[in-house]
């Protein structure tokens, strides 16, 4: 009869576990690592693919800079549309400290997106034929100039994060102010800072997952909201403005007999004094039609009908296109609001 030496055998089989188990951790150490060294390149090559923009603002608390995104190797750059973009060359830091101008190529309204230029720089960007689609629970990359961190050649901050969810900015029990009303890809990381706006989300493959949103609060439960905007929404933009069907300059329609007049619907304007004076309202005339429809003393006319009203005298031009029986809207920004007003002859 054979005995068996029970000790020995647990020793045994101890080790044997033991050697395993170090073995695993020394693999699951080794991939960590592997994966740490992969998003270190990953987020440098991405970085460098985001942009800072500096443009109007720096009054009224309303911010000067924010961030961009470089969506091919022409030049294009996807950003949010603001008031920052409220100037005729919209100044671009790159990744290495260059500093190029970049005028307006188009902009969605609706969407609150726009596309600027620069010259052939030799930039490199996103390929949006790669892009994708974001799903809950999965962790990408917020990358940005929040705060106006990056000033030269600096990269664009980056921050780790996961999508919480994928909801409807109009589906939310609170109120926020924001034009876009559409489907979010809701953060778990604070991107919900100055100067994010327009930064990029990317996945652990390095692909444009959405383009961070504005900065916009439930208006009830008083809470910042961290979104992007999921790619599908950001490519149906890219491709109406890259291919002229949005509304950047005043259309070719020719005046009408009787047409609208700013004198008619009861505001003045501050005087014409500049070559491209803004149209901001310094009067509204008491039951005029602008005090019906919402108007206020100081708002600043951005948009007639989704044409860009960059001046008094486009804002007159658009108004002569426009019978005095028809109603048209008018996109003003109220300090740091952006508001839709309906005028109704």
């Amino acid at each position: 009869m054979q005995y068996f030496n029970t000790t020995s055998v647990i020793h045994s089989t101890a080790i044997v576990v033991w050697l395993f188990i170090s073995n695993f951790c020394l693999a699951l150490a080794d991939r960590d690592a592997n994966v740490v060294i992969n998003n270190e390149a990953l987020i440098a090559t991405s970085q460098e693919k985001v942009v800072k923009l500096y443009g109007a603002g720096g009054a009224r608390g309303l911010e000067s800079y924010q961030s961009g995104i470089l969506i091919n190797n022409s030049g294009h750059i996807l950003t949010s549309w603001s008031t920052v973009l409220d100037v005729a060359k919209v100044r671009v830091v790159t990744f290495d400290g260059r500093r190029l101008d970049a005028t307006m190529v188009g902009m969605d309204p609706q969407n609150e997106l726009a596309i600027l230029k620069v010259d052939d720089a030799g930039l490199v960007g996103f390929d949006l034929n790669k892009a994708a689609q974001g799903s809950t629970g999965q962790r990408v990359f917020a990358i940005s100039n929040l705060f106006g961190i990056a000033t030269g050649n600096e990269s664009c901050s980056a921050q780790k994060g996961v999508i919480m969810a994928s909801t409807s900015l109009t589906t939310r029990r609170g109120k926020t102010k924001s034009l876009y009303q559409g489907r979010v890809y809701v953060l778990d990381v604070m991107t919900n800072n100055p100067g994010a706006a327009g930064g990029a989300l990317v996945d652990l493959q390095g692909r444009l997952v959405g383009v961070l949103g504005k900065e916009i609060r439930d208006e009830q439960a008083g809470i910042w909201i961290n979104y992007a905007l999921p790619m599908d929404v950001v490519k149906s933009s890219v491709d109406r403005i890259l291919s002229g069907n949005t509304s950047s300059q005043i259309s070719e329609l020719k005046p009408v007999a009787q047409p609208h007049r700013i004198v008619d619907l009861g505001i003045t304007l501050i005087p014409d004094v500049l070559s491209k004076t803004p149209p901001f309202i310094d009067q509204v005339r008491e039951g005029s039609t602008a005090q019906r429809a919402g108007m206020q003393t100081n708002d600043l006319i951005l948009l007639l009908n989704d044409q860009r009203a960059d001046s008094r005298k486009s804002l007159e031009k658009m108004l002569a296109t426009i019978n005095r029986a028809d109603s048209f809207y008018v996109l003003v920004q109220r300090g740091q609001e952006l508001i839709r007003i309906h005028v109704r002859p």
